[in-house]
């Protein structure tokens, strides 16, 4: 049995689930499996399910996909990413009948706390993303992190709790995890939400960012690739929401390309990518995506190349658009 690893961004966004396991079938997904031994107990316990496994940790991938592989465990596969950016890019609306978070990184430093993962942001995305009914099941050991979870649940008007109350402190025959195990030697309650997704109509707020044509912009400008070298300094831009930060710029060995590297923030992707100014024989230029990495054509990446032409239109006044493929229309002079 084969079993690449997959990454977020080299997947179709939503993801062909059917293609990628052979089949229709419900979705259960792990968030942060760590070793990948209950990944592999969920994918065990429920056959006619499929189980992803979502994990930031190459180890952690590598560990779990070599369990998965060597259990010829069929029906589970693991991706590596974020969660956010995962369940925001690869699953379209309810799609997703069981959600598992085992014991979260708390982030106890106050300067960390943005990195959590579960806050009323993240419920709302998992909301959109589950269909109605589907299980939600959280535990932590982390004290601060437990009254975090339970606060957002709680102010939640998609989720209610499968259990008299809003958590449970232990759990009857549960299999533990190993930093479940942990936190018990070591003294530390752990709580347990076992929780649904109710028939609440949830606002899809997180649409799936669409692919365009690659960009390119065709110009015909009056300095050379030295002059504009020369004259770039860093520099950032934010328009519609997307941060773009410009931080560097490259000359070809042969002196026919410049290289910028730059910075791409939108939601809920993050990019770092090259763009080109390449000379060409007719005597014209070309801005556009530089193939390297697994860069998507994103509406930020459209935006990158605007404002680099933007910034070459400043430093050169005399500089005539001739084309362009951009999803904002630069009109040739």
């Amino acid at each position: 049995m084969s079993l690449p690893i997959l990454h977020f961004a080299r997947l179709t966004w939503p993801a062909d689930w059917r293609e990628i396991y052979g089949r229709e079938a419900p979705m259960i997904v792990e968030l942060g499996f760590g070793g990948g031994d209950n990944l592999l107990a969920l994918a065990s316990e429920n056959p006619s399910s499929s189980v992803l496994g979502v994990e930031i940790s190459l180890p952690s991938l590598r560990r779990g996909a070599r369990k998965i592989v060597s259990a010829k465990q069929v029906n589970a596969r693991v991706v590596q990413g974020d969660s956010r950016t995962v369940l925001w890019l690869l699953f379209p609306p309810q799609s997703i009948s069981k959600v598992v978070i085992n014991f979260p990184d708390p982030w106890p430093k106050s300067g960390h706390h943005h990195r959590r993962v579960i806050n009323k942001l993240f419920l709302d995305l998992l909301a959109t993303r589950m269909i109605p009914g589907a299980h939600l099941d959280i535990a932590t050991d982390h004290h601060e992190y437990q009254e975090v979870v339970e606060t957002c649940l709680a102010e939640s008007n998609t989720f209610e709790s499968r259990t008299e109350g809003s958590y449970l402190v232990s759990v009857a025959d549960r299999r533990q995890t190993k930093y479940e195990r942990i936190a018990l030697s070591e003294g530390r309650v752990p709580h347990y939400y076992f929780w649904r997704r109710n028939q609440v109509i949830a606002p899809d707020d997180f649409p799936i960012p669409e692919e365009t044509v690659v960009p390119h912009v065709i110009l015909l400008p009056s300095l050379s690739l030295d002059d504009f070298g020369q004259r770039f300094e860093p520099f950032h831009i934010q328009d519609e929401g997307i941060h773009i930060k410009y931080l560097r710029i490259f000359r070809s060995a042969d002196g026919e390309m410049l290289l910028s590297e730059v910075y791409v923030s939108e939601d809920p992707y993050r990019q770092r990518i090259g763009l080109s100014i390449r000379r060409r024989r007719e005597g014209d230029c070309v801005v556009s995506l530089y193939e390297m990495g697994f860069s998507r054509p994103t509406r930020g990446i459209h935006l990158a190349v605007k404002h680099l032409v933007d910034w070459m239109q400043q430093q050169d006044p005399d500089l005539k658009i001739v084309n362009s493929t951009l999803v904002w229309d630069l009109e040739p002079d």
